[in-house]
C-alpha cells in the first residue's frame, strides 16, 4: 500500500505530545490540546499505518483518514481511522492505531479480518437495491443509494447503502441504514439510526425495589425547577426579553423544547416568566422539561468532570431535548440527525420518561456515535445499548440526588408497577435480557443482548453475591460459578470509557470487547494490576472467555 504522508518535524511532534500528556490524566484518555497537536499525531499514525500495511489489512486502492485522537497520561496515543477502497467507504473497516510517545506502533484494534479486494461495478441497480431494502424493513427508501464496501458481515463485498424511514411498532421514528449486496440484492445489515431506551412494547418487570429516600433540595443558582423525580433542582437559563428560556449558556446552550404531542424533532421553546419552573407534577408541562434539562446538565457535568469531555461530541456544543412527544408514547430516543434526545409522557406502563438515568442513557448514545460508533445491530448493538445503561447509571450515582439515589436499575423512577426496565446485577430479572453470553447474543434485540455487558459491569464494579447499596438489594450470580470481587464503580467506568474511546470499533463483538477492555485496563492500571485481573474475571463470569 502506498500513502503519501507529510513530514512531521520532530520539534512539532514533541511539542504536540507534551501538550497532550500535560492535559491527560491517569483516569482517562484526553483529546489533543490543539488542532495542530491533533494533526501532528494523526500524521504520525497515518505513517505507521502505511508502514504496517499487513497489520491493518491495507492494500491497493485504499486510503485512510484519521477521525479522532486520544492521549494517555504516559504519552501513548490512540488514533481512530476510517478507510475507503477505490474511494468507497469501507463499513467495518475502521481501526485504532496505538503508539507510544516515541511513535512506535504498539498495536491495532480492528474487526476487519481480510484486505478488501472487490469489483466496484454493481450487478444490481440502485433502484433494485432500494426496493429490496424497503421490502426488508417495511419502510420507505430515502434519497439516492450509494455504493460502499460492506465488511461487517465477514468477507468484504460491494454493496448499496440505502437509507430508509418509517415508524417502529411503538411509534418511535425509524431511520435505518441498510446495506444491500450489489451482486444479488440480498440485505446484509439493517442498522437502526434512532437509538431508544427500550425495545418497542417493553414493560417494566415487577420486582421489589426499595430505595433510600430524602427530600433535600439543591440550592438555587440562576433559576430553579420542581421536577417530577429529582426534587427542586438548580437551572441555568437564558433571559430573552422579559421571559426566560430553558437554555443553558454554561453547557453549550443545551436547551429543551415542548413538542406538545407532536412528532417532529423541534418544538416550541420552553419559557417562564419568573425563572421558577414546573410544579413537580404532570399538571404543569414544565415539570417534565425540568427533569430533561436537569438530566442533560448532570450528564454534561459527569462527562466533563470525570473524563474531560466537553459536550457529547466533545466540541463544547450542547444537544437539545424534546419533551411531550406524541400521545401515550412509552419510550425515549436519541437521534444523530437532530443531535437530540426525545422523551415520551408514558402511558399504562411508564410515567414521563425523563428520569436521570434515562437522560444519561440517551445522551450516552450520542457519545458512542462520536467515538466507537458501535453498529446498532447484533452484538455491537448490544454493546451500544449497554454503554448507555452503564453511563446512565454512573450519571445517576454521580448526581448524588437525594430524591433519585444511584442504583444499578434502569428506569425504576418511571415504572408504574414498582419495578424497573432493566436490572444490571441479574439482567434476566426483566424476563428477556441475557445474563450470560451465548450464540443467541447476535440475534436477540439489542436491548436484551446488552444484559451481558450490563452484568459484566455490575460484577466488575460491585462483585458477585448478595449486598445492599443505597437501600437497594442485589444478588448477582455468575455464569461459571465463580466468585468475583469488584473494583468499585468509578474504576470500572473509567475502564469502559477508555475501551469505548480508545479501543472499540464499529463492529466490536463481545469476544473483542473482552480483549479491548483488558487493553483499556492495561492503559490505565497495568497488565498485572488488580483491575486488569478483575476485568478478566468479570468477563469469564458472564461466559465471555
Amino acid at each position: 500500500m502506498r500513502r503519501r504522508v507529510g513530514v512531521v518535524a520532530a520539534a512539532v511532534l514533541t511539542s504536540a505530545l507534551t501538550a497532550m500528556v500535560q492535559q491527560a490524566s491517569a483516569a482517562s484518555p484526553t483529546p489533543p490540546a490543539s488542532p495542530q497537536a491533533r494533526s501532528a499525531v494523526a500524521a504520525r499514525a497515518l505513517s505507521a499505518a502505511a508502514s504496517h500495511a499487513g497489520t491493518v489489512h491495507g492494500g491497493a486502492g485504499q486510503a485512510f483518514s484519521a477521525v479522532d485522537v486520544q492521549a494517555d497520561h504516559s504519552g501513548i496515543t490512540h488514533t481512530r481511522m476510517v478507510r475507503t477502497y477505490q474511494n468507497l467507504p469501507v463499513l467495518g473497516g475502521d481501526f485504532v492505531v496505538h503508539q507510544d510517545a516515541q511513535g512506535n506502533l504498539l498495536g491495532v484494534d480492528q474487526s476487519l479480518s481480510q484486505t478488501p479486494s472487490v469489483s466496484t461495478t454493481p450487478d444490481v441497480s440502485a433502484a433494485k437495491a432500494a426496493k429490496s431494502a424497503a421490502k426488508a424493513t417495511h419502510e420507505t427508501a430515502q434519497g439516492t443509494p450509494a455504493l460502499v464496501v460492506e465488511a461487517r458481515t465477514g468477507t468484504p463485498r460491494l454493496a448499496w447503502q440505502v437509507e430508509t424511514a418509517g415508524r417502529q411498532s411503538d411509534g418511535t421514528p425509524s431511520r435505518k441504514s441498510v446495506t444491500v449486496d450489489a451482486s444479488n440484492a440480498k440485505v446484509l445489515v439493517a442498522a437502526e439510526q434512532v437509538w431508544t431506551l427500550a425495545a418497542p412494547g417493553s414493560k417494566p418487570k415487577t420486582n421489589s425495589v426499595t430505595h433510600a429516600s430524602g427530600k433535600a433540595a439543591a440550592p438555587q443558582v440562576a433559576g430553579d425547577g420542581r421536577s417530577l423525580y429529582s426534587g427542586t433542582v438548580p437551572l441555568q437559563t437564558t433571559l430573552s426579553g422579559s421571559t426566560y428560556q430553558l437554555k443553558d449558556p454554561t453547557r453549550g446552550n443545551t436547551y429543551t423544547d415542548n413538542l406538545n404531542g407532536g412528532t417532529g424533532s423541534n418544538g416550541n421553546p420552553m419559557t417562564d416568566a419568573d425563572n421558577h419552573w414546573g410544579n413537580g407534577t404532570t399538571s404543569d408541562p414544565a415539570s417534565a422539561a425540568v427533569d430533561a434539562q436537569y438530566g442533560t446538565n448532570q450528564t454534561w457535568d459527569y462527562y466533563k468532570n470525570t473524563y474531560g469531555r466537553t459536550g457529547i461530541a466533545n466540541d463544547g456544543k450542547g444537544s437539545h431535548n424534546n419533551v411531550h412527544y406524541s400521545r401515550n408514547y412509552e419510550n425515549a430516543f436519541w437521534s444523530d440527525s437532530c443531535f437530540c434526545m426525545t422523551y415520551g409522557d408514558g402511558g399504562s406502563s411508564f410515567t414521563p420518561l425523563v428520569s436521570l438515568d434515562v437522560a444519561g442513557h440517551e445522551m450516552s448514545h450520542g457519545v458512542t456515535s462520536r467515538t466507537a460508533n458501535l453498529t446498532y445491530s447484533g452484538e455491537s448493538g448490544g454493546l451500544n445499548e449497554a454503554t448507555s445503561d452503564i453511563f446512565g447509571t454512573n450519571v445517576e450515582f454521580n448526581a448524588a440526588n437525594a430524591n433519585d439515589v444511584g442504583d444499578y436499575l434502569i428506569g425504576e423512577e418511571i415504572s408504574r408497577n414498582g419495578g424497573a426496565l432493566r436490572y444490571m446485577d441479574k439482567p434476566s430479572k426483566d424476563g428477556a435480557s441475557l445474563d450470560c453470553w451465548s450464540s443467541r447474543a447476535a440475534s436477540v434485540d439489542v436491548h436484551y443482548s446488552s444484559g451481558i455487558a450490563n452484568h459484566f459491569f455490575y460484577l466488575l464494579s460491585e462483585g458477585s453475591g448478595a449486598k445492599t447499596i443505597n437501600g437497594v438489594s442485589y444478588n448477582s450470580p455468575t455464569c461459571n460459578g465463580s466468585t468475583v470481587t469488584g473494583i468499585g464503580r468509578a474504576a470500572a467506568a473509567k475502564i469502559w470509557y477508555q475501551a469505548l474511546t480508545a479501543h472499540f470499533t464499529s463492529s466490536t463483538k463481545y469476544a473483542q470487547a473482552r480483549t479491548q477492555s483488558l487493553a483499556a485496563a492495561t492503559d490505565l492500571y497495568g497488565s498485572t494490576s488488580t483491575q486488569y485481573k478483575a476485568v478478566a474475571a468479570a468477563w469469564s463470569a458472564v461466559s465471555v472467555n
